[in-house]
């Protein structure tokens, strides 16, 4: 009985070591997990070829939209407003009359001034008569030399007060050409500020109303100064163009031109102020409207334009991740020069020809190999379209 056992339990050790040699050698073979046909293959990644080009270096930046000229009519003379000749609202040309002021007491004093003017005329001739004999008589000893000295500066005396008298009509008929008050400047006229039979011109130049040139117009807005030193440093000439994106989104179809750079940054705010002037021939655009502005001051040569989900950043910067020509993984830093679009400038840290990282990126590591394929070519395959039945 005990030998039967002892070759039961030999038997049964044997069968078990049999089946785990099998196990191993499976184990071990080409399909086997262990094998080589088992590695995982490295991660597909979807990448864009760098190729450097001129970019304009853009900023959008928020401006308001203030008059080209502003022009304040005021009253010059005192006198009750008689009446108001333009239509609130409307467009004027330089010199047409917008108010009336009451002339009368304008033209009193005109009159005034006439008067004195004929009276020192006539002062001045008899002046001039007297010196006339002075001047023939001093020769022949007929007179003293006092005498004579007295004639002549008598004579200067009236022709001065002649000229006096010129000026004070010259004023006078001013002031009364005052009373019919006209545009400074062509634009757009304002509310009236002053009703009829109002005293104006008493103590100052009382405001009557505002004329505003709104073709063209001044866009105002500002600068930070990170994003002027920015735009210097990746600037490498070009053109400074403006353009506006109105309230509701839509582009403003004229673009105009910076005109103005603030030299001194205010401290209130850290920013340079900017200007642009922008042609506004239908006036669609009105004076005080917010907008968006998108300025593009200068351009960067040798930039490159990378997709902003390609540009990563942590404590050291912007980084891209490529993939080199041994087919493994790295890191770039990068530097940015601005944005455009949906892509970053990107004005160092890339040579034409690097394949960048723009899907997958969560799925690579530095050193690591991958496979990188164009962008567009990432993503599921679509499933192959059924066959068609045959037909009977």
């Amino acid at each position: 009985m005990t030998l039967l056992r002892a070759l039961a339990i030999a038997g049964f050790t044997a069968l078990v070591l049999s089946g785990c040699g099998k196990s191993n050698s499976a184990g071990s073979g080409p399909g086997g997990p262990g094998g080589p046909g088992g590695a995982m293959p490295p991660p597909e990644v979807g990448v864009i070829t760098a190729q450097a080009t001129s970019v304009p270096l853009q900023q959008q930046l928020v401006g308001r939209l203030a008059p080209f000229r502003s022009a304040d009519v005021r009253a010059r003379v005192p006198g009750v407003l008689q009446r108001r000749v333009y239509e609130e609202g409307s467009d004027v040309a330089q010199g047409q009359v917008l108010f009336l002021i009451d002339p009368s007491q304008l033209q009193a004093a005109l009159g005034q001034s006439e008067a004195a003017q004929a009276q020192a005329q006539a002062t001045y001739a008899n002046a001039k008569s007297a010196a006339d004999r002075a001047r023939q008589l001093l020769p022949q000893k007929y007179i003293s030399q006092s005498d004579y000295d007295n004639a002549i500066a008598a004579e200067r005396s009236a022709g001065a007060s002649v000229q006096q008298a010129k000026s004070g009509v010259e004023t006078a008929r001013l002031n009364r050409g005052y009373a019919t008050v006209r545009s400074p400047i062509s634009g757009r006229a304002g509310k009236q500020q002053v009703t009829e039979g109002a005293l104006v011109g008493q103590s100052d130049a009382t405001l009557l109303t505002t004329v505003d040139q709104v073709d063209p117009l001044y866009v105002n807005f500002s600068m930070s100064v990170a994003q002027m030193e920015q735009t210097r440093r990746g600037a490498a000439g070009g053109t400074s163009e403006v353009t506006l994106l109105l309230p509701d989104g839509t582009p403003y179809e004229h673009a105009g031109a910076l005109d103005f750079s603030g030299d001194v940054v205010d401290p209130a705010t850290g920013a340079v102020a900017l200007r642009a002037r922008i042609p506004n021939p239908d006036k669609r655009l009105l004076p005080g409207t917010f907008v968006t502005v998108q300025a593009t001051l200068g351009e960067a040569a040798n930039a490159f334009l990378i997709p902003q989900v390609a540009v990563q950043r942590d404590e050291q910067g912007a980084y891209v991740m490529v993939v080199g020509a041994d087919g493994k993984v790295a890191r770039k830093d990068v530097t940015t020069s601005g944005q455009q679009g949906s892509n970053w400038v990107v004005s160092g840290g890339v040579v034409p020809g690097d394949k960048v990282i723009v899907s997958g990126l969560q799925r690579v590591q530095p050193g690591q190999p991958a496979k990188a394929v164009p962008a567009q070519a990432t993503g599921p395959k679509p499933a192959p379209a059924p066959a068609n039945p045959a037909r009977g």
